[in-house]
Protein backbone atom coordinates (compact mmCIF):
# COMPACT_ATOMS: atom_id res chain seq x y z
CA UNK A 1 0.00 0.00 0.00
CA UNK A 2 1.28 3.32 -0.73
CA UNK A 3 1.79 6.05 1.64
CA UNK A 4 -0.42 8.51 -0.34
CA UNK A 5 -0.43 12.29 0.65
CA UNK A 6 1.71 14.02 3.45
CA UNK A 7 0.42 16.90 5.55
CA UNK A 8 1.04 20.15 3.82
CA UNK A 9 1.06 18.99 0.25
CA UNK A 10 -1.37 19.58 -2.39
CA UNK A 11 -4.25 16.88 -1.68
CA UNK A 12 -4.03 15.00 -5.32
CA UNK A 13 -6.63 15.94 -7.41
CA UNK A 14 -9.11 13.47 -9.22
CA UNK A 15 -12.75 13.32 -10.77
CA UNK A 16 -15.33 11.09 -10.14
CA UNK A 17 -18.74 10.38 -10.80
CA UNK A 18 -21.59 10.17 -8.21
CA UNK A 19 -24.42 11.26 -7.23
CA UNK A 20 -26.15 13.38 -3.98
CA UNK A 21 -30.13 13.37 -2.73
CA UNK A 22 -31.22 16.79 -3.30
CA UNK A 23 -35.00 16.21 -2.18
CA UNK A 24 -36.41 13.39 -3.75
CA UNK A 25 -33.82 13.51 -6.84
CA UNK A 26 -30.32 11.93 -6.77
CA UNK A 27 -28.79 14.31 -8.81
CA UNK A 28 -25.41 12.80 -10.67
CA UNK A 29 -22.69 14.51 -11.55
CA UNK A 30 -18.72 14.65 -11.70
CA UNK A 31 -16.83 15.61 -8.65
CA UNK A 32 -13.81 16.97 -9.50
CA UNK A 33 -11.66 18.08 -5.90
CA UNK A 34 -9.97 21.21 -7.68
CA UNK A 35 -13.22 22.49 -8.39
CA UNK A 36 -14.01 22.69 -4.30
CA UNK A 37 -11.26 25.06 -3.80
CA UNK A 38 -12.45 28.02 -1.73
CA UNK A 39 -14.04 25.42 0.56
CA UNK A 40 -12.75 22.57 3.17
CA UNK A 41 -13.30 18.88 1.96
CA UNK A 42 -13.89 16.13 4.48
CA UNK A 43 -12.69 13.12 1.91
CA UNK A 44 -14.49 10.17 3.66
CA UNK A 45 -12.97 7.06 1.66
CA UNK A 46 -15.28 3.59 3.34
CA UNK A 47 -15.71 0.13 1.81
CA UNK A 48 -18.99 -0.63 1.20
CA UNK A 49 -22.40 1.21 0.42
CA UNK A 50 -25.17 -0.76 2.70
CA UNK A 51 -22.43 -2.10 5.11
CA UNK A 52 -23.24 -2.04 9.19
CA UNK A 53 -19.97 0.38 9.75
CA UNK A 54 -19.85 2.29 6.69
CA UNK A 55 -23.87 3.16 7.15
CA UNK A 56 -23.20 4.01 10.48
CA UNK A 57 -19.81 6.21 9.83
CA UNK A 58 -21.95 7.82 6.84
CA UNK A 59 -25.35 8.69 9.11
CA UNK A 60 -23.13 10.40 11.65
CA UNK A 61 -21.78 12.44 9.13
CA UNK A 62 -24.91 12.96 7.01
CA UNK A 63 -26.63 14.07 10.58
CA UNK A 64 -23.93 16.83 10.90
CA UNK A 65 -24.45 18.80 8.08
CA UNK A 66 -25.33 21.76 8.97
CA UNK A 67 -22.34 21.45 11.74
CA UNK A 68 -20.11 20.57 8.46
CA UNK A 69 -21.59 23.63 6.89
CA UNK A 70 -21.07 26.32 9.51
CA UNK A 71 -17.46 25.43 8.78
CA UNK A 72 -17.24 26.30 4.96
CA UNK A 73 -16.66 22.43 4.46
CA UNK A 74 -18.13 19.96 2.19
CA UNK A 75 -18.08 16.04 2.66
CA UNK A 76 -17.41 13.63 0.05
CA UNK A 77 -17.98 9.76 0.69
CA UNK A 78 -15.57 7.89 -1.55
CA UNK A 79 -16.10 3.80 -2.03
CA UNK A 80 -15.45 1.41 -4.92
CA UNK A 81 -19.27 0.63 -5.80
CA UNK A 82 -21.17 2.25 -8.99
CA UNK A 83 -23.11 5.21 -8.65
CA UNK A 84 -26.30 3.28 -9.24
CA UNK A 85 -25.11 1.39 -5.36
CA UNK A 86 -24.69 4.61 -4.06
CA UNK A 87 -28.15 6.15 -5.29
CA UNK A 88 -29.61 2.82 -3.59
CA UNK A 89 -27.66 3.32 -0.51
CA UNK A 90 -28.41 7.24 -0.07
CA UNK A 91 -32.15 7.01 -0.58
CA UNK A 92 -32.39 4.03 2.00
CA UNK A 93 -30.32 6.03 4.92
CA UNK A 94 -31.37 9.55 3.85
CA UNK A 95 -27.39 10.56 3.45
CA UNK A 96 -27.12 14.09 2.47
CA UNK A 97 -23.52 14.35 0.92
CA UNK A 98 -22.22 13.49 -2.42
CA UNK A 99 -21.27 9.88 -2.89
CA UNK A 100 -18.73 8.79 -5.39
CA UNK A 101 -17.36 6.05 -7.42
CA UNK A 102 -14.13 4.66 -7.47
CA UNK A 103 -14.37 1.51 -9.26
CA UNK A 104 -11.22 1.73 -10.65
CA UNK A 105 -9.67 2.37 -7.43
CA UNK A 106 -7.13 4.90 -9.31
CA UNK A 107 -7.91 7.76 -6.42
CA UNK A 108 -7.93 5.40 -3.72
CA UNK A 109 -4.41 4.72 -4.84
CA UNK A 110 -3.79 8.08 -4.71
CA UNK A 111 -4.34 8.52 -1.49
CA UNK A 112 -2.75 5.62 -0.01
CA UNK A 113 -5.86 3.59 1.03
CA UNK A 114 -6.23 0.62 -1.96
CA UNK A 115 -6.27 -2.42 0.19
CA UNK A 116 -6.30 -6.06 -1.00
CA UNK A 117 -9.67 -8.24 -0.01
CA UNK A 118 -11.48 -5.04 1.32
CA UNK A 119 -10.76 -2.98 -1.71
CA UNK A 120 -10.64 0.12 0.28
CA UNK A 121 -9.23 1.01 3.79
CA UNK A 122 -11.30 3.56 5.50
CA UNK A 123 -10.17 6.81 6.00
CA UNK A 124 -10.60 10.43 6.07
CA UNK A 125 -8.54 13.80 4.76
CA UNK A 126 -9.37 16.92 5.69
CA UNK A 127 -8.51 19.04 2.75
CA UNK A 128 -7.96 22.86 2.99
CA UNK A 129 -9.29 25.36 1.15
CA UNK A 130 -6.52 26.13 -1.10
CA UNK A 131 -6.42 22.61 -1.67
CA UNK A 132 -3.34 21.47 0.98
CA UNK A 133 -4.22 17.74 3.17
CA UNK A 134 -4.17 19.76 6.62
CA UNK A 135 -5.58 16.08 8.08
CA UNK A 136 -6.05 12.28 7.86
CA UNK A 137 -6.36 9.22 9.55
CA UNK A 138 -6.31 5.70 7.88
CA UNK A 139 -7.75 3.02 9.68
CA UNK A 140 -5.44 -0.13 10.47
CA UNK A 141 -8.76 -2.31 10.99
CA UNK A 142 -11.73 -1.24 9.21
CA UNK A 143 -14.81 -1.53 12.21
CA UNK A 144 -13.61 2.10 13.52
CA UNK A 145 -14.03 5.62 12.25
CA UNK A 146 -13.31 9.24 12.91
CA UNK A 147 -16.32 10.46 14.59
CA UNK A 148 -17.83 13.59 13.80
CA UNK A 149 -16.58 15.76 16.64
CA UNK A 150 -13.01 14.86 15.80
CA UNK A 151 -13.87 16.56 12.41
CA UNK A 152 -15.87 19.37 12.82
CA UNK A 153 -12.75 20.14 15.71
CA UNK A 154 -10.15 19.79 13.28
CA UNK A 155 -11.76 21.33 10.80
CA UNK A 156 -11.94 24.76 13.58
CA UNK A 157 -8.56 24.87 13.98
CA UNK A 158 -8.15 24.88 9.72
CA UNK A 159 -11.09 27.38 9.12
CA UNK A 160 -9.07 29.56 12.14
CA UNK A 161 -6.09 29.21 10.80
Amino acid sequence: MASGPQLGSTAPDFTLPGGALSGDAFERADYRLSSARGRSVVLAFYPGDNTAVCTKQLCSYSSGMEAFEGLDADVWGVSPQGVDSHESFARSFGLRMPLLADEGRETARAYGVSAPGIGVRRAVFLIGPDGVLRWKHVALLGATFQSLATLTDRLSGIKDA
